[in-house]
């Protein structure tokens, strides 16, 4: 088999590859090109009109800036790569320990019991922690009075209101009291243990794996226990 010379290809009126083909080019300024522009500007400037001061002043302004918006983004990413590492650090240190965190659902381990608690905005009364399975019925009611605002910890004994045990699975408490002049429901939190912590994604944090609830964000952490 014949080869196809470049002379063929132009025959045909067809460039050869290494004619057609392009390296890429740089179009960006850097800090060294800048000099040597503004050097190059000032030995070929005219003698009897030189460059101003101010434009001088302006052009060197320029460069400063261009150099400490430089600098300040490479110390930005140091810090950012610090911070990364120092929450790794602090998330492993978390592991093993109980966090209260907000939740819908819960998984429950018959016989045992569920550490929570609920936040008052200000002071109620007839406060109650409701217990639902999973079909959605209300197996257990705790009664815990008047509290005042804050943040106040309850504990469910597993148990149901005919004091049998309540089957494993996933259960949702509700709590509720009395403010002012109507019912209003309240924020209900959980305790868990944290089975491992892993970093999230460019916008995210920390995610802690806890157990019986899953994975929850460490920014919506209310408190960390022993």
């Amino acid at each position: 088999m014949s080869e196809i010379t470049n002379d063929v290809l132009s025959g045909l009126g067809l460039n050869s590859y290494e004619a057609t083909k392009k390296e890429p080019t740089d179009n960006s300024l850097g800090q060294e090109d800048f000099l040597k522009l503004m050097t190059t500007q000032l030995s070929n400037q005219d003698p009897l009109k030189p460059m101003e001061n101010g434009e001088f002043l302006g052009e060197m302004a320029q460069f400063s800036t261009v150099t400490g918006i430089e600098e300040l983004t490479v110390a930005f990413e140091s810090l950012a790569q610090s911070f990364s590492q120092w929450q790794t650090l602090q998330g492993a240190s978390l592991v093993g320990r109980d966090v209260l965190v907000p939740v819908e659902n819960f998984e429950l381990q018959s016989g045992e019991a569920v550490q929570g608690a609920i936040s008052l905005p200000s002071s109620g009364t007839g406060v109650t922690v409701e217990v639902y399975d999973e079909a959605g019925q209300v197996i257990r009611t705790m009664d815990l009075g008047s509290k005042a605002s804050g943040l106040h910890d309850f504990t469910w004994d597993g148990l149901t209101d005919a004091g049998t045990e309540a089957p494993s699975g996933t259960y949702e408490f509700r709590s509720r009291a009395l403010l002012g002049e109507g019912s209003e429901a309240l924020y209900t939190l959980v305790n868990g243990e944290v089975n491992s912590v892993a970093l999230g994604g460019e916008d995210s944090g920390l995610v802690l794996q806890v157990q019986g609830i899953g994975n929850v964000d460490f920014n919506s952490v209310f408190r960390i226990g022993s």
